[in-house]
Formats: structure tokens, sequence, C-alpha cells
């Protein structure tokens, strides 16, 4: 059951991951100021990678663990750690100074630190 939930909600995660980075970019072209659509995207993906780290975590503990799983789990770790950065940082910072380019980057490395944490197992991306 929890592999069926991790390997599906990837898909959820990509999906939060392509809106970002649409709305990040469509916030700096357009050179509006930040607002709470971003604010919010921003949330949902790092969320949408929490939640895949407590589905891993319960996968882990019903015993499908193989070693090369690590480097999945450590890929998967840093790429949740970089998708919550932007939102921690922007919360933080006066609404003059908060900025779209923080959730662009932060996403892009993200999005690339998961695709190495699949290819860690063997995974595609998407497939």
């Amino acid at each position: 059951m929890f592999y069926y939930a991790h390997s599906g909600i990837r898909y959820l995660v990509l999906l939060l991951a392509v809106a970002v980075l649409g709305y990040s970019i469509y916030g700096i072209v357009t050179k509006r100021p930040y607002d709470k659509t971003m604010r919010v995207l921003g949330s949902s993906f790092a969320g949408s990678m929490h939640l895949q780290i407590l589905i891993g975590i319960a996968l882990g503990l019903t015993g499908r663990f193989a070693p090369q799983v690590m480097g999945h789990v450590m890929m998967m770790l840093f790429a949740a750690a970089a998708a919550q950065i932007p939102v921690s940082v922007m919360r933080r910072r006066a609404p003059e100074d908060r900025s779209y380019m923080p959730h662009l980057i932060a996403t892009v490395i993200a999005i690339g630190l998961v695709y190495a944490g699949m290819a860690a197992i063997g995974r595609p991306l998407i497939g």
C-alpha cells in the first residue's frame, strides 16, 4: 500500500514543481509583486515533498529496503530541504523584499535532486 502511494504521489510533487516553476517565471517576467499564490504554491510543493518523506519512511519500516535506497533517501531529504528553504526565507522577509527568484532556483535544485534520487534506485522520473 505504501509503495503505491509513494509511487503515485510523485506525480503530484512533479505537478506542483511545474506549477511553482511556471508561476515564478511568470512573476519574474511580468515584474509583479510577490503574492499569496506564490506562497501557497511553494508551500504546497514543500508539503508534498514532506509527505513523500513520511510515506517513504513508512515504506522503509515495512521492510522494503535495499542498500541502494540509502542514496535515494539522502537525495530526497536534500530535495525536501531545498523546497522548504525559499518558503521559510520569504515568510521572514519584509513584503517589499520578497521575490520569485528563490522559488525558481530552489525548485530547479529540488527537481534535480529528485532526479538523482530516482536514478539511485534505477527508476525513471516519469513512468
